[in-house]
């Protein structure tokens, strides 16, 4: 995609469709120009002296609307603008055809459309932004439920931008000191200790690390959370599946081992995408088919973000001991765990502090679950992800290089090797920390990221 950043561009930045109110977002230059021709401002002075962000009231005027409207413009004159050139917000009735009208006269004098995310790109060749935080932006917008936002929201606000940052920095004061030594080699002069040196490359091994785990977590995410029902054979997995996910999808039976293959279906539980997945009861493979049913179910709580672990309330003595066999193996796999008391209706029992006591039948009990499931799925992700979809694709072979490049360096500074070696590999770890910043890029990587975004962001 060849984008001339001088050009000055318009596009719709408000959802499509009729509402109280749309918006017009433009860059470049010209920002002032195409107005002018369809805007009157209130305080025309104000307008042609404006050197600082402000709000500009007036009437809009279109050919093809015999009626002036009152509409506003905010406009950024200078460089302090998201995009890093003047801007503007052209805020006026959202009528489809009264915003149709008025990007088609502002495109006849001197704008031209927008492309695919060109706002936020141009934030970011402005440096406005770093690459990291322009991911951000999409995930923002693609975010399906609250931690997915938190996570976009913290990434934009430079949360990782910031680490991934002070590590390049470090490693670009812990490079000086190595060259400078190279200079005063024959003086036996010593600028960073080898210890010290161990130590702080060790330090941005394992921060780079810990980003590349998040990242590769993120990498087999749907973006909605995996949440599986398991349990011994008829232990009522079936009914409360069908019961949480508002229709009778999975087949139900008073016999042993109905269920031996996996449904899924999606649903929404206090504002977080779930993905509920029925499993094949837990029970030894006695046949081929079983091993089959088996096989699937762990296939599907390994990829598990939460299992609900499903106790029938008349549980005979015999099962019980089988049930408190079958959810330690799951326990050992260290799968995030809460345990269902279901068919209470059947029987006269009481919840342990771990314990939640449902009935599909009756809807008793299902509220508390899914706040509880909610809760859990919530503080899960908020503890342990930091980054986006994209950011995390685009991301991992990066963070594998650098990690790399920092273990060789480490290896080599350990071994005794001379300074020019570690320096090699450090600059090559700094290489691989600005394709992830952006610091270092082609017209390629920009071109995959920024297609991705709507028009007017």
């Amino acid at each position: 995609m060849q984008i001339n950043i001088d050009d000055t561009i318009a596009a719709l930045a408000s959802a499509a469709g009729s509402a109280a109110r749309g918006v017009i977002r433009l860059s470049g230059s010209g920002v002032q120009t195409s107005l002018q021709n369809i805007f009157t401002p209130d305080d025309n002075t104000r307008w042609n002296a404006a050197t600082r962000a402000q709000r500009h009231l007036g009437v809009l005027q279109l050919r093809d609307f015999r009626t002036p409207l009152q509409a506003a413009v905010y406009l950024w004159p200078n460089a302090r603008s998201y995009t890093g050139q003047p801007s503007a917000e052209l805020h006026l009735p959202g009528s489809p055809p009264l915003l149709e009208a008025a990007l088609g006269e502002i495109y006849a004098h001197g704008a031209r459309p927008a492309h695919p995310g060109e706002f936020t790109m141009r934030a970011f060749l402005a440096g406005r932004i770093d690459l990291v935080q322009a991911e951000a932006v999409l995930g923002v917008i693609d975010a399906d439920d609250q931690p997915q936002l938190k996570t976009a929201l913290s990434q934009l606000a430079g949360g990782v931008s910031g680490r991934v940052d002070a590590v390049r920095s470090d490693l670009l004061n812990l490079l000086a000191d190595l060259e400078a030594g190279l200079d005063f080699v024959e003086d036996d002069i010593e600028f960073v200790s080898r210890d010290e040196l161990l130590t702080r490359i060790e330090t941005a091994r394992d921060t780079m690390a810990l980003l590349l785990s998040q990242a590769s977590s993120r990498m087999l995410s749907t973006g909605r959370r995996r949440v599986v029902i398991a349990g011994l054979p008829n232990a009522g997995k079936s009914m409360l599946f069908n019961t949480l996910i508002g229709r009778d999808a999975a087949l139900v039976s008073d016999s042993r081992g109905t269920t031996r293959d996996y449904l899924s279906a999606d649903c929404d539980w206090n504002g977080t995408a779930i993905n509920l997945i029925d499993t094949a009861g837990w029970e030894k493979a006695n046949d081929e088919l079983t091993a089959e049913a088996q096989e699937r179910r762990r296939t599907q709580l390994e990829q598990a973000d939460l299992v609900l672990w499903c106790v029938p309330a008349n549980l005979e003595i015999g099962e019980q001991v089988d049930d408190r066999r079958s959810r330690q193996e799951l326990n050992d796999t260290r799968c995030p765990l809460l345990e269902v008391r279901t068919k209470i209706d059947l029987a006269n029992t009481h919840a342990t502090d771990n314990e939640f006591e449902v009935s599909a039948a009756s809807g008793t009990g299902l509220a508390n679950l899914i706040v509880a499931a909610a809760a859990e799925l919530s503080r899960d992700r908020a503890e342990g992800q930091e980054l986006v979809g994209t950011t995390a694709a685009r991301c991992r072979e990066s963070l594998e290089n650098t990690i790399g490049a920092l273990e060789r360096a480490h290896a080599a500074a350990a071994g005794g090797e001379g300074e020019e070696i570690i320096a090699i590999d450090l600059h090559e770890s700094l290489e691989h920390l600005g394709q992830i910043l952006g610091t270092v890029y082609t017209d390629d990587i920009l071109d995959r990221i920024f297609s991705r975004f709507c028009i007017g962001k």
